[in-house]
């Protein structure tokens, strides 16, 4: 390491930026994003070798998510004297074995103790990660690094779920895991070379989180943050055994619509910013609503491919929106506690792609893929109408 990156930084950031270690924060968001959506393209053959149903596979999810919704509101609070840069290598490093687990496993045992374990790096590594990209450059800097470490959720969400399924196909969903723990891997390679000294910043404890979250406005936008990606992920957790039991697609039809729908989604987040300039809260509102008629129109004519494509690629196309919509809004909303805002949004996802994953499982097991995304639109639709009438720009809060 050279002594630029040596040298601890402050909350006011370096002199000049550290653009490899910002690279080293996507690498590692990229890795984990990977990760976390692989069960979602490989869990038919997932159930298949394992001897279990699909719903239950699912909870492999469900897991990640319970355990990455603790550790996110638990992580600033209970490391909150810990150097910053031995934290993100030690989340990276479960990141690796989480995959090396799962690739190994023999059972549902080990398969949901290496998601587990991708629980503790996914929830840790998200809440640190916008407040240590904005120490490692100077403040004029911060849109650039932010973007650079978005783009690692781009690129994961581009390649992991087509990629996923058709590796998967070639050479066996447990390849796909070893590859990704390899990911992992570089990602902590990168990191250690790269990541300077990172003392905290301030002394945050559990108290923190209530205050928080006990501002006007906060509680709602967070039950709303639920809504919206609980709807998001029961939809698309399940969207392959929709594909292939409702449309009767085939592995290369099933990769051809999951990468429509990353393109789609970086597309999306490209968008973002003249979308939230013209209005965040009409980005918030419009969303969520569009995503309940979109899940909607496959119950109704998702046994038309053409629709299909449509559906998965619009869907993409508005969801890219919500993440760097709503990590705008929290932002803004609180400057003054960014680790805690951001353990907030984290553990918000987390809870909600566990409530999707689980409560999809069931319903999917019940009355398959059709009502689980009947059930998503009526979440979806709730969490838009919450947001049109509850939750208002940040600016106009604070300003009160």
């Amino acid at each position: 390491m050279t002594s630029t990156t040596n040298r601890d930084r402050g909350a006011g950031g370096p002199q000049a930026p550290v653009w490899p270690a910002v690279i080293s924060m996507a690498l590692g968001v990229f890795g984990l994003v990977t990760a976390e959506f692989l069960p979602a393209s490989l869990l038919t053959p997932i159930a298949a070798e394992l001897g279990i149903s699909e719903g239950t596979a699912g909870q492999a999810v469900t897991a990640t998510a319970v355990v990455g919704f603790a550790a996110s509101l638990l992580i600033t609070a209970a490391a909150r004297r810990a150097d910053r840069r031995h934290l993100l290598l030690f989340f990276s490093i479960l990141l690796a074995a989480s995959n090396l687990l799962v690739a190994l496993a023999p059972g549902l045992t080990m398969l949901l103790l290496g998601r587990v374990l991708l629980g503790v790096a996914l929830g840790g590594f998200w809440t640190m990660s916008a407040a240590v990209t904005m120490r490692l450059v100077p403040p004029v800097f911060i849109p650039r690094a932010l973007s650079i470490m978005f783009s690692g959720v781009s690129a994961a969400t581009i390649l992991a779920a087509p990629l996923g399924s058709f590796l998967g196909d070639l050479a066996g969903w447990r390849s796909v895991f070893f590859l990704a723990a390899g990911l992992g891997g570089l990602a902590l390679v990168v990191q250690f070379i790269t990541l300077p000294s990172m003392q905290p910043t301030s002394s945050t404890r559990l108290s923190t989180l209530v205050e928080v979250l006990a501002r006007p406005g906060i509680g709602l936008a967070m039950a709303s943050v639920t809504l919206v990606f609980a709807g998001h992920f029961a939809f698309f957790t399940y969207l392959r055994p929709f594909l292939e039991e409702v449309t009767d697609a085939g592995i290369s039809a099933v990769s051809g619509i999951l990468l429509g729908f990353g393109l789609a989604n970086f597309l999306g987040t490209l968008l973002a910013g003249p979308l939230l300039g013209r209005s965040l809260r009409m980005t918030l509102t419009a969303a969520p609503l569009l995503l309940a008629v979109l899940a909607m129109s496959l119950v109704g004519f998702g046994q038309s491919a053409v629709v299909d494509v449509s559906v998965v690629a619009l869907w993409g196309l508005a969801f890219g929106a919500v993440p760097v919509a709503w990590t705008t809004w929290l932002t803004r909303a609180v400057p003054d506690q960014a680790e805690t805002a951001g353990g907030l949004l984290v553990a918000a996802i987390q809870f909600s792609i566990a409530l999707g994953a689980a409560t999809g499982g069931v319903i999917f097991d019940v009355s398959g893929a059709a009502g689980v995304f009947s059930a998503s639109s009526l979440a979806l639709l709730v969490a838009g109408l919450t947001i049109m009438v509850g939750v208002r720009p940040p600016a106009v809060a604070l300003a009160e």
